[in-house]
């Protein structure tokens, strides 16, 4: 018997990589936050997925680490019991990101020697692949921007690699439902766009999210809903830089003020769809995926407010991550069922 295309397997196994792309951020958030992110300054694609297997290659693997900006300047305190801690999340991170190339390339040559996908599937797993690949350079490229003399990575290389590990997300997801929803219903077009403009705000918020890790901004400004204590703005705080311009991309105080700004417009939108789907006739699906936003949004903000006010706990931080990832899974299943 001839076994059918687009199948349940199919969808499995993009459900399975996309399960697998939220243990990655959620890894990758961790090891940001224990600010782990550096502590293996080389990349070896095969034997770098096995960690240091005794005392001798521990001492080769930490004599290494020293001979960096990120221990010469900032941790030249650490014992080898410190760097085996901050070694494991960045060593975890790689071998899970791995991993993943793995169970995207593998199933999709068996599904496509076994012809159990279509021709529009086959492409869109072509661009799924070619996302992680590119997802993977972007990780070496951002770690290497903190061995040279900054011993940190560039905020803007780290809004590129987590930005993009979002957006394979949500595109491995889109074409799973692609599958699991063939067949769609005409919609009402500019409800449609508005989201579409909605989904554009939160990805940028994402990318703000990300400067905001980056810069360490979170630590300071630890208020709400004023940024310090009786003042909401104030010009001093943020003309840190020169052009003025370079304060909201690049000064800590800036970067902060934008992300808490597109927080407030994030949450309207999200209000503005809930709202103007109640003027149509939705599908058991639409209203659940309408609904889904507002819960999250609502979540989200919350978990932003604490995040700020009690000065990013490591646990916290992880959550407000989470939640942006959750958030994005509601935009792209409620794009979905209003897309054609």
């Amino acid at each position: 018997m001839a076994k059918t295309k687009d199948n349940k397997k199919v969808i499995y196994w993009l459900l399975t990589g996309c399960f697998l792309i939220f243990i990655m951020v959620v890894v990758g958030g961790i090891t940001r936050l224990t600010h782990s992110g550096l502590s293996i300054s080389n990349y070896k694609l095969i034997s770098g997925t096995i960690p240091p297997m005794n005392e001798a290659e521990w001492h080769e693997a930490f004599e290494l680490y020293k001979q960096y900006p990120e221990y010469q300047k900032l941790n030249n305190h650490f014992t080898l019991q410190d760097f085996k801690d901050i070694y494991f999340w960045e060593w975890l991170h790689r071998v899970i990101g791995r991993f993943i190339g793995l169970v995207f390339f593998i199933p999709f040559l068996y599904f496509l020697i076994t012809k159990q996908l279509t021709k529009p599937t086959i492409k869109k797993s072509i661009i799924l692949m070619a996302l992680g690949a590119f997802q993977g350079f972007l990780g070496w490229y951002m770690v290497k921007s903190g061995l040279v003399d900054n011993p940190d990575v560039s905020h803007y290389r780290l809004a590129a690699h987590l930005t993009t590990a979002f957006i394979t997300f949500a595109y491995t997801y889109w074409v799973a439902l692609d599958i699991s929803f063939p067949n769609k219903k005409p919609v009402n077009i500019k409800f449609r766009n508005f989201v579409r403009l909605s989904l554009a705000i939160l990805l940028l918020q994402i990318i703000y999210g990300a400067f905001v890790a980056g810069l360490d901004a979170g630590f300071i400004h630890n208020h709400w809903p004023m940024m310090s204590e009786g003042k909401f703005m104030h010009p001093t705080v943020y003309l840190e830089h020169e052009p003025l311009y370079k304060n909201f991309i690049e000064g800590k105080s800036g970067v902060q003020f934008v992300h808490r700004m597109l927080a407030y417009i994030v949450v309207i939108f999200m209000f503005l769809i809930w709202e103007k789907s109640r003027k149509l006739k939705l599908t058991v699906l639409q209203t659940k995926g309408v609904n889904a936003l507002l819960v999250m949004v609502a979540i989200q903000f919350l978990l932003g407010v604490l995040t700020i006010i009690l000065q990013v706990p490591v646990w916290l931080g992880v959550a407000h991550q989470v939640g942006a990832f959750f958030l994005l899974t509601a935009m792209t299943f409620t794009l979905h069922r209003f897309s054609k």
